[in-house]
């Protein structure tokens, strides 16, 4: 319709000026050449445009620019290799770590879509599928599943973070959620954002709520300094409280896992006894300070995490409190500009021209800390560790803004979780190989 009416609107008005600018030309019908010229102008006023970018991968964009559809996406794929495993029980392999396809649409001037699938494994996973109105920087509105605003290196895209597999104090945040939001910023110092969630437990992104009550969660991020050597500060701290109910058979507790995505903590079930499983059983709350800073090619990377959970097995309640941090840091041997995304290489690969693309190399340290009261009645002190730490090094070669390989090194220590003494140490190495448009 929208059409229509810009082309009647263009018709009536090329019509309207012949007539006041000649009598004659008001008495005479237009010839067939003229009707042609006229169409021809009518549809270049609505003519679609289509391009293909590094920025917003192919996109096909009204003239007007009132709407859109872009479709985007990313794959990993990855070769996993744990030197340090002497029993050989876990294996080698490569992996499809991610294969997602990204869809945004923009109907209107103020709203639009997005969908994420994930076929990674060969199995579908919806990530991302949420409606939103951006009616103003300073205010938006979000609905349906995408990222609760909790764990800052979660909140970076999967194809920005420095390592392979993201710190410890992820373990302590959703994945995913379904809610409601609203949030925006004010000229780029102030950012926040505020939901209404169905409650996600940690690592969690489940479809469906286990009961009635809901998460509030919100955060508020700041970046105060616009000019000079800290123009790349910015801190936040973020948090999220809400009412869980778990049961035998959905739990809502999550096992916590080590940078090779093995659990080193979980707590007890018992198919036999339900009895004798843990289940969440009241409030849990989150707390997240967070920082960043780019100094030119170096970038730091900051964040805490504390998280409340009250629980349950049989007759015996308890609120375990666990902790994590973690601090990274990277530096672009090229001169890139270090920044919470990843930079545009100042001289992409090109063999032909000489010239290598961006060379990043990378560190860091964690630590995730188990409540001690979690042992031994919610957890085996044999089976599960009460403490990891873990030290990354990594290389990331950018060879364009689209293509990354990626070399990592984890290798982490834990206190307790075998049958005498501790766990034993895992060594973990990734090479991986990205392609995002």
């Amino acid at each position: 319709m929208s059409a229509v009416r810009q082309w009647v609107s263009g018709t009536a008005l090329t019509m309207g000026s012949l007539v006041v600018a000649s009598p004659v030309l008001a008495q005479t019908a237009p010839s067939a050449t003229d009707r042609v010229n006229i169409d021809t102008a009518s549809a270049a006023k609505t003519r679609q445009s289509g391009t293909a970018n590094a920025k917003d991968g192919f996109s096909l964009e009204s003239a007007d620019g009132q709407y859109s559809l872009k479709l985007r996406g990313y794959a990993q794929a990855d070769g996993r290799f744990h030197p340090s495993d002497d029993a050989d029980a876990i294996s080698n392999n490569f992996l499809l770590r991610r294969a997602r396809p990204i869809l945004e649409v923009t109907v209107g001037q103020y709203f639009g879509f997005r969908v994420m699938p994930d076929f990674a494994g060969s199995q579908a996973a919806l990530q991302d599928a949420y409606w939103e109105g951006k009616f103003d920087p300073a205010f938006s509105v979000r609905a349906g599943k995408f990222k609760p605003p909790i764990g800052y290196e979660r909140l970076q895209s999967a194809t920005d973070v420095t390592f392979a597999e993201r710190g410890l104090p992820t373990n302590l945040a959703p994945s995913r959620d379904i809610g409601l939001q609203v949030g925006g910023e004010a000229g780029g110092v102030f950012e926040y954002q505020v939901g209404i969630f169905n409650g996600a437990p940690d690592l969690g992104a489940p479809d469906t709520d286990l009961n009635d009550a809901k998460d509030l969660a919100a955060r508020v991020f700041l970046q105060p300094i616009k000019d000079g050597a800290l123009r790349g500060l910015g801190f936040g701290i973020s948090g999220s409280t809400g009412v869980e109910e778990g049961s035998a058979t959905a739990t809502d507790l999550a096992g916590y896992r080590s940078a090779s995505q093995q659990t080193f903590f979980r707590y007890r079930t018992d198919a036999l006894v339900p009895d004798n499983t843990v289940v969440a059983n009241g409030r849990r709350s989150r707390l997240a300070p967070h920082a960043y800073l780019g100094l030119g090619s170096l970038g730091l990377l900051g964040e805490y995490t504390i998280n409340r959970q009250e629980v349950r097995v049989g007759a015996t309640t308890a609120r375990l409190t666990h902790r994590a941090w973690q601090a990274s840091g990277s530096f672009f041997v090229t001169g890139e500009y270090a920044d919470f995304r990843s930079p545009t290489p100042r001289k992409p690969f090109d063999p032909k021209a000489g010239t290598f693309g961006a060379l990043e190399l990378a560190a860091r340290y964690g630590e995730l800390d188990i409540d001690d009261d979690a042992f031994p009645l919610f957890a085996s002190p044999s089976g599960s560790a009460g403490k990891a730490k873990g030290l990354g090094l990594g290389v990331n070669w950018h060879l364009n803004k689209q293509i990354k390989v990626l070399v990592s090194y984890e290798h982490t220590t834990f206190e307790g979780g075998a049958e005498t003494g501790d766990r034993a140490p895992e060594d973990f190495v990734v090479t991986r190989f990205q392609h995002a448009f």
